[in-house]
């Protein structure tokens, strides 16, 4: 049974349906009223979505508001039961990813690839996020490097603040990622100090555009000359800033080259799930030719099941999503990404010259779409703890202590919201200063890394919580 309406709710955060939903640890003997099934998650779908809707979220939500959503979830629904790997039955799903991957390419400047190689035509895959698309692309590299160059000990080296999904991938891989530090004041990657980490086995280099903790883009053509000189690859990524950056670049902003107009750029992500305004769950790798892509193939021909061959590392993946992202795409078209992205960054012009008004924050490079600051007079935790309760949901950044904001579509639904953004910031800051001295609440995790001892007291705390959050 159920008891959604109890106004007494339970104070753990990851489970707040204990005692108000029936918990299964097994499979029911009757199944329950599909009706009652549905009034029961809509509800709790309902009450989630209250605490978002409001636009005071940083990122997390890249939705084109609720038309949009209903759109894709229909589409969704077509294609729910495909499976992507079966092409010969489902041939709409081989047209819905060439084409997702066409369009992506194009968008980033695939023609500029094939203007400076005419052997080359950028080519790529559909994938289930912007990790895979990373973790994708370090396969290649690895692969690619033992094949041709003998390599078998790769290493691959990136900014500091570039995204933990090439960790992540070096640890499944067995590739060694090297981290270069960034400094203020510019908070992006030194190219001299990238090359100075080059030696026999270094694979390739990565940049960001834009990085998630400052939204900041890395100085990407020197990279591209790095990687050309020491024949070297290079990957951007950009998961985040992949389907804005253009539009914004389009839209008169300064923004410096970050895709396949780099000669010496080979392969670069770019999530769909976010400012493509698809479903979640779809992301692109683009390579400048098949000859790298060849390689993130897998295939197993002596299996006494049959051949088996998939593209990516998933196998079944659903083919909703792809014909969601493919549905977004073409329904939104050039003037719907136009349309989104300058209203966005009228809500992050507002916000940034917010954050430069308050002499107590300092604002964290030259922003596009995410605006980061820190501060050398408060405690800027202090300024997040006043900022929850005003119902602001900040990302809190580490090494050093800085906040950001990232702007989305359901902030340019709220008139006035820069201005309110603003004015409990101010607030926000004043608060930090009456509190000065007092342990801040938002710092207990963050304070912790930065050490060895730190770093494993971190991993033992995150194991704890993802323990709690898969039992009953």
């Amino acid at each position: 049974m159920s008891d959604l309406d109890n106004p007494v709710k339970n104070c753990d955060p990851f489970k707040p349906y204990k005692g108000r939903l029936q918990a299964y640890e097994r499979i029911p003997e009757n199944g329950r009223d599909q009706a009652a099934i549905i009034q029961e998650l809509q509800t709790v779908s309902e009450e989630e979505n209250v605490k978002w809707n409001t636009g005071r979220v940083s990122g997390t939500f890249y939705h084109a508001g609720d038309e949009h959503r209903a759109f894709l979830n229909k589409v969704f629904s077509f294609f729910s039961h495909v499976n992507t790997i079966q092409f010969d039955l489902c041939p709409s799903m081989a047209k819905f990813e060439s084409e997702i991957i066409s369009m992506t390419a194009n968008l980033l400047h695939g023609d500029a690839s094939k203007a400076q190689h005419p052997e080359d035509q950028v080519c790529g895959t559909v994938t289930s996020g912007g990790s895979e698309s990373i973790a994708m692309a370090l396969k290649v590299y690895r692969d690619k490097a033992r094949a041709e160059k003998g390599i078998i000990a790769p290493e691959i080296i990136m900014p500091k603040t570039a995204h933990p999904a090439f960790s992540k991938a070096g640890q499944y891989f067995g590739i060694k990622i090297i981290e270069v530090p960034v400094d203020p004041p510019d908070f992006r990657v030194d190219p001299c100090r990238v090359e100075e980490q080059i030696n026999a086995n270094t694979v390739a280099v990565v940049g960001s555009a834009g990085n998630y903790p400052y939204g900041l883009i890395d100085p990407l053509e020197a990279l591209s000359e790095i990687a050309i000189k020491r024949g070297i690859w290079f990957h951007v990524d950009g998961c985040l800033g992949g389907f804005i950056l253009p539009w914004i670049e389009r839209l008169g902003f300064e923004v410096p080259p970050f895709d396949f107009r780099l000669p010496g750029l080979t392969s670069m992500s770019a999530d769909t799930h976010k400012f493509g305004y698809a479903l979640k769950g779809t992301s692109v790798v683009l390579y400048r030719n098949k000859d790298f892509r060849r390689y993130q193939y897998f295939s197993f021909p002596d299996w006494p099941g049959g051949i088996y061959a998939s593209p990516t590392a998933a196998g079944s993946r659903s083919g909703g999503l792809s014909a969601a992202a493919w549905a977004a795409m073409v329904y939104l078209g050039e003037e719907g990404y136009l349309k989104a992205a300058a209203a966005i960054m009228q809500v992050a012009e507002g916000i940034r010259k917010g954050v430069e008004s308050i002499p107590e924050l300092k604002l964290i490079g030259n922003p596009t779409f995410i605006i980061s600051f820190r501060s050398d007079e408060v405690d800027v935790y202090h300024v997040n703890d006043f900022m929850k309760i005003k119902g602001w949901r900040f990302n809190c950044l580490q090494l050093p202590p800085a906040l950001h904001f990232c702007v989305t579509l359901p902030q340019t639904l709220m008139p006035g919201l820069a201005g309110e953004f603003v004015e409990d910031l101010n607030a926000g800051v004043q608060y930090a200063k009456n509190n000065a001295g007092k342990p801040a609440q938002s710092s207990a995790l963050y304070g912790l890394a930065g050490s060895a001892e730190g770093n494993q007291a971190v991993n033992d705390l995150l194991c704890g919580v993802f323990d709690h959050m898969y039992s009953i």
